[in-house]
């Protein structure tokens, strides 16, 4: 670490979140349902009591997914669409171009061809068509011959769109999960959970819903579409609770018998073992290598990649789309460092918003730019892509929590062309030359809030454990609360390890960090994404680090082991920094701080070095100060106890180990009993002994250290042994018998190597763990 570099801080404020639930509520429910402590503790915490809800959130079964027929408008939609099928009229399915969109496509698609339906299916482009219900497209649809047109995730915005299509005699049903307009469409059917006060369960995805109606249509579960209803709710980020948890957990146990190649291709690609595939896999590759499609261009490939039964169309599509999503991260990649350059320009770094927009850049990803420049940066973002030739330009905006984005971009919604979104993430359409206005808008609203970006986000934990708790057992504990996802996070720890090992930067721009957190008998690999460029001081803090996470597995080589992935990593107690030294100069009181003596002439001689932010104490006078971050102990305390006295008291959050000592008697030791005797006889014989003059020689003629020798000199006079008078020494004729231990400088001394042994001479990993055990 380099001299008064600033010290190591967390990204979030965190938070163990409290216990709700009382030792015999936990034991009893634990020994009810057969599981641990630990889960029982957790479900409680995350509101669960009943002992029969539970066994349903641990093991779901075919109960828990409700009667489709129970959603409002589903006889009406099934009774017209059998209409179709028997009329041969075609059908066609209106979709999404994201992950839930494609799923929702794929599950209504595949359930009519399979009941001899004249069915097709058009995914909106990006680019072209904008989100939701077109009305162009709909005119070109029905000029094809559609009679029948069923949006899936989406259709309830698409008010005009659909009256266009009424107007062309073309039906039209709705099935959709967003939130609903002041004005609906009116559709032939809408199929929404919010417009169904019958049906028990709200928070189904747009895959869900389709599934739903594939279940109508079916007369039973299809069983052959869980696979794409599971991967369409995880993708949508909707809650993990009752329905939504039961149809995934059921495709999670039935995606390895898919028959789709397409789909069985994408997880090699992503080099996913299908047999062992969960909820992250879906989350965090499966699901972006589909969001992809749409980020780039067509997502229609999606639903072909998705149904096709051809394995060669299928390996072409797979690889099309793995390329598609490797052209998306290096654009993410690009224009994300392109932002943060702007967002840290002088300007944006005084202000508690940003709106940052460039020429050309890809509307596809902005919306992944503003997410991860709103967790750079903790300030409510919005990045804008510009079309040089229109002078249109398209942004997305994602909030801190506490910031309602929506609302705030209520009143400049004259600025827009297009605007829509929540609290969290809004999407619009704009003027170039509006841009400006608009930015200064937002920074008026969050000005007038009083938002504090400087606040850290907070980050929410189970528990605190040690690193030696984290073992398979525990792992096999928590995957019984899985799947995990939003309304059912994985548990997440904060981890005090003794040292964190094995520091090591990953990834091909060396952007990641792995390493150990090592505990008194066991260690656990761990791995940081994007905190590459914090490897020197966490190296420099191996021992004063706690690491927030959570606990999974990881495969290399052939071998499964426990690995922890991090969120954040935070200084626990004092940072303490190893710099004894033998010689001090005056650099090394040139930082704010305060400087600690244990010798009050050192001090008197080394104070005139400090600077005017700086102050020096002596160890007995020595009073904490909230005014300081850094304690510097400058010199070696005659006991440990006088240091242990210092530190306690101490609340520095950076304590340098100085420790000067100029010589060490630990190097020449105790003299040995013959050595006393040699200089006994010595003196017996020898007066008027000039030290000054004869120093040297006594101690070569004697071959006694002439460090010792003084020592012992010291010693004899002492106890009268001898005299010594103007550097003259004279023996004492019948000295009086006295043991040499009595003597004090013999007891000084004493101390002085104990104090160097339990100081000066420890390996630095020893002194670190000494001042740390000082402060508890």
């Amino acid at each position: 670490m380099k001299e008064g570099l600033t010290l190591f801080s967390s990204k979030y404020d965190w938070e163990i979140r409290p216990n709700k639930a009382s030792s015999e509520q936990i034991k009893s429910l634990a020994s009810d349902l057969g599981i641990s402590q630990l889960v029982a503790q957790l479900l409680i915490n995350r509101g669960f009591q009943d002992p029969d809800e539970i066994k349903h959130f641990l093991s779901p079964d075919t109960s828990d997914l409700n009667d489709p027929f129970l959603f409002n408008d589903m006889d009406k939609a099934i009774e017209r669409i059998e209409s179709a099928i028997a009329e041969n009229e075609k059908i066609t399915i209106y979709g999404d171009y994201d992950a839930d969109g494609i799923t929702s496509t794929s599950i209504i698609y595949e359930t009519l061809l399979e009941i001899g339906a004249n069915v097709t299916y058009y995914i909106p482009n990006r680019f072209k068509d904008g989100y939701g219900p077109n009305a162009d497209v709909y005119k070109q649809l029905i000029a094809d011959g559609t009679k029948l047109i069923i949006t899936v995730d989406n259709g309830v915005s698409g008010y005009d769109a659909v009256e266009v299509a009424n107007q062309l005699d073309c039906d039209v049903i709705i099935t959709d999960h967003h939130e609903l307009p002041d004005k609906l469409p009116n559709a032939y059917a809408i199929i929404h959970a919010d417009l169904s006060p019958n049906y028990p369960f709200k928070e189904l995805s747009g895959a869900g819903i389709a599934f739903k109606v594939a279940t109508a249509l079916s007369d039973e579960i299809p069983q052959e579409k869980l696979d794409l209803a599971a991967i369409g709710t995880i993708a949508d980020l909707v809650s993990l609770t009752k329905e939504n948890r039961a149809l995934v957990q059921f495709g999670l146990n039935v995606i390895h018998l898919t028959e789709r190649p397409g789909l069985k291709r994408l997880v090699k690609r992503n080099q996913v073992k299908i047999e062992n595939i969960d909820e992250e896999d879906i989350g965090f590759k499966i699901a972006p290598s589909l969001n992809a499609l749409g980020r780039m261009g067509d997502a229609s490939q999606g639903v072909e990649l998705l149904t096709t039964t051809d394995d060669q169309i299928a390996d072409d599509l797979a690889k099309q789309t793995e390329k598609q999503n490797e052209e998306r991260k290096t654009l993410v990649a690009d224009l994300t460092e392109k932002a943060t350059e702007i967002a840290e320009s002088p300007e944006n770094t005084k202000r508690n918003t940003l709106v940052i927009n460039g020429r050309g850049w890809h509307t596809g990803i902005l919306g992944i730019v503003a997410s991860r420049l709103t967790d750079k940066f903790n300030k409510p973002t919005i990045v804008i892509g510009e079309d040089p030739e229109t002078g249109i330009a398209k942004g997305s905006g994602r909030s801190i929590s506490g910031f309602d984005l929506f609302q705030a971009l209520h009143d400049s919604t004259d600025l827009m062309d297009a605007f829509g979104g929540h609290e969290m993430a809004i999407g619009l359409t704009i003027q170039s030359n509006n841009i400006s206005q608009l930015a200064d808008n937002l920074e008026q609203v969050a000005t007038s809030q009083d938002i504090d970006c400087t606040k850290k986000p907070q980050l929410k934990l189970d528990y605190e454990v040690s690193a030696d708790d984290i073992n398979n057992d525990l792992y096999d504990d928590l995957a019984l609360l899985s799947p995990f996802g939003t309304d059912n996070e994985k548990p997440a720890f904060a981890i005090k390890p003794n040292l964190l090992g094995s520091i090591t930067i990953i990834g091909k721009t060396k952007e990641h960090l792995k390493f150990d957190i090592i505990g008194k008998n066991s260690k656990v690999g761990a791995i940081d994404f994007g905190a590459g460029q914090d490897a020197t001081e966490i190296r420099e803090l191996d021992r004063n680090l706690k690491v927030a996470g959570t606990i999974g597995k990881n495969e290399f080589r052939g071998r499964t082991n426990l690995q922890v992935m991090v969120s954040d990593l935070e200084v626990a107690g004092s940072v303490i920094l190893d710099k004894r030294t033998n010689n001090l100069v005056a650099q090394m009181f040139e930082e704010d701080g305060q400087y600690l003596f244990f010798n009050p002439k050192l001090m008197d001689k080394l104070s005139r070095y400090l600077n005017a932010n700086s102050e020096a104490q002596l160890a007995s006078d020595f009073v904490a100060k909230n005014d300081y971050k850094k304690l510097f102990v400058v010199d070696c305390p005659p006991s440990l106890i006088d240091l242990k006295n210092v530190i306690k008291e101490s609340n520095n959050s950076q304590i340098t180990l100085y420790l000067f000592k100029p010589h060490l008697i630990s190097n020449y030791g105790m003299p040995k009993r013959e050595q006393y005797a040699k200089l006994f006889k010595f003196i017996k014989f020898h007066n008027n002994v000039s030290l000054r003059k004869h120093l040297k020689s006594i101690s070569n003629e004697l071959k006694i250290n002439q460090n010792l020798l003084v020592f012992m000199i010291k010693v004899f006079n002492e106890l009268g042994f001898v005299t010594i008078n103007d550097g003259m020494m004279n023996t004492v004729a019948s000295p009086q018998k006295q043991s040499l231990s009595s003597a004090v400088v013999y007891q000084r001394r004493l101390q002085e190597i104990e104090i160097e042994n339990q100081l000066i001479n420890l390996n630095q990993n020893a002194l670190i763990n000494l001042i740390n055990e000082m402060q508890d």
